[in-house]
């Protein structure tokens, strides 16, 4: 069996390290970039097999980097991983050709996963993707998530930056989310 190369676009650099050795323990052959040039430029140099991008990339969409990638890389498996989940997004990167779309935070196990997976897309008969809505105690949850990830892990400067009260943070923390 041939090693699968992946393409992992990410500009979050502790997330990006740590997922690339985490899936090269995994069989992979992991290229880790953090912008759009650099994943334009990386995916010219090579073919691979699997492709991550970060919905958000700075102050560029994973989004735009879709059909470029998909271009260059016909049969590769291209999973959009995204903070900020909607139907929306996910619907309309299906239609620029990603296989799956995946909500972080996510684990090794569940990017394998989902580019193992045949996806919405392929799976059914043609038909659009059978996409629930996430509930807003969901999506509340999921920005919560990311703007305390981006603190590192700090309550009160996550507070702040929500323009929240600190308590009341710590609430909403001590609460299980919701599942959609």
């Amino acid at each position: 069996m041939t090693q699968r190369r992946l393409l992992l676009i990410d500009d979050d650099p502790v997330f990006g390290e740590t997922l690339a050795r985490t899936l090269s323990r995994r069989g992979f052959d992991v290229q880790w970039v953090g912008n759009r040039a650099a994943a334009l430029l990386h995916s010219s140099r090579g073919a691979f097999t699997d492709i991550t991008v970060d919905l958000n990339l700075g102050e560029d969409s994973g989004l735009s980097l879709i059909a470029p990638l998909r271009q260059a890389h016909p049969h590769a498996r291209i999973l959009v991983l995204t903070g900020y989940a909607s139907i929306a997004t996910t619907v309309q990167a299906m239609k620029l050709g990603a296989n799956n779309v995946l909500a972080k935070p996510a684990g090794a196990a569940d990017i394998v996963q989902a580019l193992n997976d045949d996806g919405p897309e392929q799976a059914g008969s043609g038909d659009e993707p059978d996409l629930q809505p996430m509930s807003v105690s969901r999506l509340e949850w999921e920005h919560i998530a990311r703007v305390l990830h981006e603190h590192g892990g700090n309550v009160s400067a996550t507070a702040r930056a929500l323009n929240m009260h600190r308590r009341t943070l710590q609430r909403k923390l001590a609460k299980k989310p919701v599942q959609r």
